[in-house]
């Protein structure tokens, strides 16, 4: 076996493990945000005011606030090991290809650089983090199921296990795939949106963290800087976007019974609630996917970038 073949393998798998420590990691720091989220979202009485005092109020405060993290991190943990894993594969294919174009106007990736991974032209971008966040959703979807059933109040599950044996008995297998399909059209234009504005974030960032110059030297600290930003500008910008998908996936998760599809629960949301009820929890989830995807994307680019200068 030649030693490009075993860098490659190695550089495969540690796209996996940079994922795994980087989602797990960003899972258990912002639980707190994505249970308030999900009891925001739960109905159109709640609301973060209310959310937080109810579990401020109650018996043991920091503990709820983090109810429900160990599905978080089951999910995040190993939905961003998969993400990233297939986000790197798919990438290396699509460059790979003849008719993949660089985007016009794109920075030359800087010698000890922010970007560690393949560049690739705008349409590449947006189908390579849409392709790999909608497979990676279907495989920890019944994950996500139990974590948010887990979160709700309309639910009194003493147990993950004992979540899992309810949903079984009363809905079948099938209910650990409930709102799956509000979740890819979520997921989609949110994970190629994401891609696509971060590497064009990352470009222009670096021009400037360079001076504007040709430079072909970046500090660590100004990579990292340049990663955090492009991570923060692309979050808010793709979860204003799909928000509402969120919030319907949200109601179809802990109500699949009352809301029935995602086109059913979208048109019973804008009837008793109006287009408000589209948005709620938009604050917490801009502020969560914030500092979420900025801290996931900078750790995972930053221990992918270590680990290529090792295996040199």
């Amino acid at each position: 076996m030649s030693n490009g073949t075993q860098k490659q393998k190695a550089s495969s798998a540690f796209h996996i493990i940079a994922g795994l420590g980087s989602g797990a990691s960003s899972a258990f720091l912002l639980q707190p945000a994505d249970l308030l989220k999900t009891r925001v979202q739960q109905s159109h009485a709640s609301s973060l005011t209310l959310a937080l005092r109810d579990i401020l109020n109650g018996p043991h405060p920091v503990r709820s606030l983090w109810r429900g993290v160990t599905p978080s991190v089951i999910r995040t943990g190993f939905g961003s090991a998969l993400y990233f894993g297939m986000l790197n594969k798919m990438r290396q294919y699509a460059a790979s290809l003849p008719q993949v174009p660089m985007a016009s106007g794109q920075v030359k990736p800087l010698r000890g650089s922010s970007s560690s991974l393949p560049k690739l032209g705008n349409v590449a971008n947006l189908t390579t983090g849409a392709m790999a966040r909608v497979a990676a959703g279907f495989v920890v979807n019944p994950v996500t199921v139990l974590k948010v059933r887990y979160e709700s109040t309309h639910y009194s599950y003493t147990s993950m296990s004992g979540a899992a044996k309810d949903i079984l008995a009363k809905e079948g297998f099938r209910g650990f795939f409930a709102g799956f399909g509000a979740t890819a059209v979520r997921d989609a234009p949110y994970a190629g949106l994401y891609v696509l504005v971060y590497e064009q974030a990352k470009a222009e960032l670096s021009t400037f963290f360079s001076g504007g110059a040709d430079n072909t030297t970046a500090s660590a600290s100004s990579s990292a800087s340049v990663n955090f930003g492009s991570g923060v500008i692309a979050a808010v910008t793709a979860t204003a976007i799909t928000n509402p998908f969120d919030a319907i996936k949200t109601r179809l998760q802990i109500a699949p019974g009352k809301y029935g599809n995602m086109f059913k629960a979208a048109s019973r949301m804008l009837k008793e609630e109006g287009v408000q009820s589209m948005f709620k929890g938009l604050s917490m989830r801009i502020g969560r996917k914030a500092l979420s995807s900025a801290f996931t994307w900078t750790v995972y680019e930053e221990l992918i970038r270590r680990s290529e200068k090792v295996l040199i």
